[in-house]
């Protein structure tokens, strides 16, 4: 055997020994936790493909946000389920649309004690499910949405939202929120653009979680990235910086673990990753079974996007991994 493999060997030798010399640590600063809401439920429903996860209620969520920060989990991220939908979205800016209200409810009850961020899309509230207005052919149409988003952000800001996170993958997007967030008087807001959204195939049991449903044939992917193109990912991610993106997001995560390592690589701000609802059942569905170690597992997965370069990491996994910390010291 070699010097060096000898020496490799060595340092493997104890657990003090590889911790000691890790290089890449996971801890529970890296986690922000995905939350739903829900208008018009009296309890929290769970998500039958999102295991553990569930709809909130307005008082639910802010008693699982205390829980979370309690944690020392660091941020959540919201998003939010209307009672009725339309064309445009309008509950998505609309001052008492459940969002709003929400995120209300959590300044009042957690002030600054939490990072509150407010998915920034129309998917949601659309009753089309994309994630822009639609033209009168039936393509989102870039333009007019920029206009809807802005003043969504301005009302999420208001809110209380300390960070916004535009998730529709339209062009211009982070400079119209830029603008519109400046002009409301909201500078201090800060924005995470999902920089590098793929039209991934692992989105469904989120679509469950917020009962989005496009219509049978159509997709997203004239406006989402193609998994196929790395170079194009590096693109919008610093098209999105030089916008006014203050950070940025690759999504989803584990199988674009190269557009991680790469966003970090070009540009300065902080890199988010997120382990996407697809990610996080596929894993929850083996452990179930008895075919992986699910703990372990989830504690690889969320160490190799860290290896990878992210400064954090948007996980349906947030709450069990915090209280696993929490046992282990």
């Amino acid at each position: 055997m070699s010097f060096p493999q000898r020496r490799l060997r060595r340092l493997r030798r104890t657990p003090a020994l590889r911790r000691l010399v890790s290089e890449a640590r996971l801890s529970v600063d890296d986690l922000v936790a995905p939350l739903f809401v829900r208008e018009g439920i009296d309890e929290p429903e769970p998500v039958p493909s999102l295991p553990g996860v569930v709809q909130h209620t307005r008082e639910s969520l802010v008693k699982q946000a205390r829980v979370l920060a309690y944690l020392d989990v660091p941020a959540i991220i919201l998003f939010g389920i209307p009672a009725s939908k339309d064309r445009t979205g309008s509950q998505a800016w609309d001052p008492d649309g459940i969002v709003q209200v929400a995120l209300r409810d959590l300044r009042d009850e957690l002030g600054h004690d939490l990072v509150v961020m407010a998915d920034l899309c129309l998917d949601e509230y659309t009753d089309h499910g994309h994630c822009g207005v639609l033209s009168a052919t039936g393509a989102v149409d870039n333009d007019a949405t920029l206009e809807l988003y802005g003043m969504v952000a301005q009302a999420q800001a208001e809110a209380g939202a300390s960070v916004v996170a535009p998730s529709g993958m339209m062009d211009g997007q982070v400079a119209a929120i830029r603008a519109a967030l400046d002009d409301a008087g909201h500078s201090s807001t800060a924005i995470l653009a999902y920089a590098a959204k793929f039209a991934s195939a692992l989105y469904g049991p989120f679509r469950h979680a917020v009962q989005v449903e496009l219509p049978v044939g159509d997709d997203r992917k004239d406006y989402q990235q193609d998994p196929a193109n790395r170079r194009e990912a590096i693109a919008e991610v610093r098209a999105d910086v030089e916008e006014g993106a203050d950070m940025v997001m690759v999504k989803p995560a584990l199988s674009y673990l190269d557009v991680i390592s790469d966003a970090r690589a070009a540009v300065d701000v902080p890199v988010a990753a997120y382990h996407v609802s697809g990610e996080y059942s596929m894993l929850k569905a083996a452990a179930e079974r008895g075919w992986i170690d699910g703990e372990a597992v989830a504690l690889e997965q969320m160490v190799a996007i860290k290896r990878a370069g992210a400064d954090f990491i948007l996980t349906y996994l947030a709450r069990e991994m915090a209280e696993s910390f929490h046992a282990h010291g």
